[in-house]
């Protein structure tokens, strides 16, 4: 048995070791592909309500602007945050933890990986913390290797440069704490799909939201062909839907013209701003 595995059921507890949630988790860690797979092309599109309910509040993600996510990786202390119900309105998100700087980890993409026609590059989602971190790297020793701050810092930008959305994931089966952030594209992301195709609300909002300066917008049409979520139109100027953005700031690294640009909006929840959070 791998150190990480025995680690794992040592948070876990003994008593837990044959439960649902113990299960769960090192199914999920282990055979991340397979487990992946299996939600997107056999649970997803299966679900009634109650169902998509249950599912949501065991495994969701909260999106992060550029800005949060890099903080992530840049923390100099020791972040223990244990109340996330105003970040993340889902009752398993219970705990932020985190040693500084972070361990991080980069691997295999299970969302690109299970696409037909994947995005590239596909190592691009972050394992974050000592513990999940070693447990990725164990176990996917072919697909994963672990990263200095400023290469993990590196891949943050260039995954934002390509229009994708910085997510911060959270899962019961990992004793219900934060543990990666994906880099979502809209073509595989799981996540994104489950929302959009699915109606599952598996994705809390950043607590921004996107505006449009109207006399810088020349109507290019390059904020809507970006966004992930479907939350721009164009007429004469770019319109943002409130309901449908999710705050992720896309659009704002998309936009030639420096038109699109995020606000903090009460009505998107918190933000998960470790900052703020320490």
């Amino acid at each position: 048995m791998q150190p990480s595995s025995r680690h794992y059921l040592r948070m876990a507890g003994w008593r837990r070791l044959l439960s649902f949630h113990s299960l769960h988790g090192y199914v999920y860690g282990r055979w991340t592909n397979q487990y992946i797979a299996l939600l997107k092309h056999r649970v997803y599109p299966r679900l009634g309500e109650r169902g998509k309910r249950w599912l949501s509040d065991r495994y969701h993600a909260k999106v992060l602007t550029n800005e949060q996510a890099r903080t992530i990786i840049s923390l100099d202390r020791a972040i223990e945050f244990r109340d996330l119900e105003r970040v993340i309105p889902y009752a398993m998100a219970r705990e932020l933890v985190l040693a500084a700087p972070p361990a991080v980890v980069a691997y295999e993409c299970a969302c690109r990986r299970a696409s037909s026609h994947p995005c590239q590059p596909t190592q691009v989602c972050l394992a974050i913390g000592d513990f999940f971190a070693d447990f990725i790297l164990e176990h996917h020793p072919h697909t994963a290797r672990r990263l200095t701050r400023v290469e993990a810092l590196d891949l943050l930008q260039a995954e934002h440069k390509r229009g994708h959305v910085h997510t911060a994931w959270f899962k019961d089966a990992c004793l219900g704490r934060f543990y990666a952030i994906c880099n979502c594209c809209r073509c595989c992301c799981t996540g994104i799909e489950a929302m959009r195709e699915h109606g599952i609300p598996i994705l809390a909002s950043s607590g921004y939201v996107a505006q449009v300066d109207e006399l810088l917008c020349d109507a290019c049409g390059a904020c809507a062909r970006a966004c992930p979520f479907g939350a721009i139109g164009v007429q004469k100027v770019a319109r943002v839907d409130w309901e449908k953005c999710m705050g992720c700031g896309v659009c704002e690294g998309q936009c030639p013209r420096g038109a699109a640009l995020l606000a903090r909006d009460e009505g998107k929840g918190t933000p998960l701003d470790v900052r703020l959070l320490a």
